[in-house]
């Protein structure tokens, strides 16, 4: 049984009222899949020290969001093979008291009906409810109309006010259904844009986040921030790549609905892909030069990735991810016409764990030139990458035949970034001549650079 168990579900009943509640019973709705750590639940009539006794008998009872009337229980025996852990809350009033949703009063009330709990949500699609005593709806806000007609209606009309990120939300749900933004939702948010700049970054990450890989095609989502004023405030030098044209017969789009194509054109379920591919070419408004009516953007992927890494350490994300989409951006422009040395040497730049995602890269952004472009060198070059990685070619100083012992120990060195030093020099001398990489020539090879050291 998903969820929780019938025992828990029947022992809830005893003594109240239980629902699922907010996306789970949405995406049911749709006929989409719910992963178990997205169930809500809602407990109606019974006070919360009674519902925290009557959960305690199941499982561990975790009371960090007491003061919200929320409880997170993980159930000992749901049916799974691991504990699933979900938000059992009790009905809430919500008010905001400062903006940006960063100061909020929460007042929970087991004696509310849920029809209130209901009214504090976004959009009406999110606040309808499963009884689960008989499994019927409760929607008193028209969400399954909503929902048949595709549409994202806001409940109230200080949602956006009470919460600006809703407008992000908003665009993000809008993308992920194929959906429409209601008239006046979409007015709202268009008046409300400003709001956005107090929401926190984490938060604002987030939404990208659900918008980047859970929308098919996340194009339609920076479309709507465009058109809703969102794309100025949340990402400014994506919004400087509209209209920017790119003649010489090589792209069908600007600059703009290139990059948001590419997205569209790269793995769902990656992340970090999906962040490079939106912007890759985000240097190319401030690069970009118009000779003999063709254009060109010298130094827009080095300019890029240092660009890149700016927004991204803005929007709070991981050191890895910045690091990863850096790489990705800073090498998107190789040429698939290179030597077997200019092979290795690119390996090792990208790295061997992001190498296959620096070719799909390249594909998506052929692709969303809209010019109907293949790209059968690219094909062939996998297969060259493929047959180094299979030949164990080095690179890396950890693939070399000797190490920072051997050099310390050869040449009497103490620990130091010399010995750092003469490895990289060796590892540089191996990418070129792989055979090479042998103790006693790698050796002999750091000796001759000792004596140019000294020479200095």
């Amino acid at each position: 049984m998903q969820g929780l168990s019938k025992k828990v579900v029947d022992e809830i009943l005893k003594h109240g009222n239980l629902y699922e509640v907010g996306g789970c019973v949405r995406d049911s709705l749709l006929g989409m899949g719910i992963a178990e750590k997205d169930r809500d639940y809602l407990v109606t009539r019974i006070e919360f020290e009674r519902l925290v006794k009557v959960l305690k008998k199941y499982g561990h009872v975790d009371l960090v969001g007491k003061s919200f009337g929320v409880i997170k229980f993980t159930s000992c025996n749901n049916g799974s093979d691991h504990n699933v852990t979900y938000d059992i809350a009790l009905p809430r009033s919500e008010f905001s008291t400062g903006i940006g949703h960063r100061d909020f009063q929460v007042d929970f009330d087991h004696t509310l009906p849920v029809e209130e709990d209901l009214k504090r949500r976004d959009f009406t699609i999110n606040a309808i409810a499963r009884n689960l005593r008989d499994n019927e709806l409760v929607d008193p806000y028209g969400g399954q109309e909503d929902l048949k007609h595709g549409l994202i209606r806001m409940l109230a009309p200080r949602t956006f006010e009470d919460d600006p990120l809703r407008m992000l939300r908003a665009v993000q749900f809008a993308a992920r259904f194929e959906f429409e933004i209601e008239p006046q939702t979409f007015e709202a948010i268009r008046q409300n844009a400003g709001l956005i700049s107090a929401v926190s970054p984490e938060r604002i990450q987030e939404e990208l986040n659900k918008l980047l890989t859970k929308a098919k095609k996340p194009s339609r989502g920076f479309i709507l921030m465009d058109q809703t004023r969102l794309l100025k405030i949340i990402l400014p030098e994506l919004a400087l790549a509209i209209g920017v044209d790119q003649p010489g017969g090589y792209h069908a789009h600007d600059v703009f609905l290139h990059s948001i194509y590419t997205v569209d054109e790269l793995p769902q379920d990656n992340l970090t892909l999906r962040l490079a591919g939106l912007l890759h070419d985000i240097a190319k408004p401030r690069t970009k030069i118009v000779r003999d009516e063709k254009a060109n953007f010298y130094g827009h992927d080095q300019q890029g990735a240092e660009m890149a890494a700016e927004i991204l350490q803005r929007l709070r994300y991981s050191n890895q991810v910045i690091k990863d989409v850096k790489v990705l951006i800073k090498e998107h422009m190789f040429t698939s016409e290179m030597s077997d040395k200019g092979v290795r040497r690119l390996i090792k730049r990208t790295g061997i764990d992001r190498i296959y995602d620096l070719l799909e890269l390249r594909r998506s952004d052929v692709r969303a030139q809209g010019m109907g472009n293949t790209t059968p060198e690219i094909d062939e070059l996998e297969g060259r990458i493929r047959s180094e990685l299979e030949e164990q070619v080095p690179l890396g100083v950890k693939q070399l035949a000797i190490d920072g012992n051997d050099i310390m120990q050869e040449f009497d060195i103490p620990p130091s970034p010399l010995v750092g030093e003469i490895l990289s020099h060796l590892l540089e001398i191996v990418l070129d001549y792989p055979e090479k990489n042998n103790k006693e020539v790698l050796i002999q090879q750091a000796r001759v650079f000792l004596k140019e050291k000294e020479r200095e």
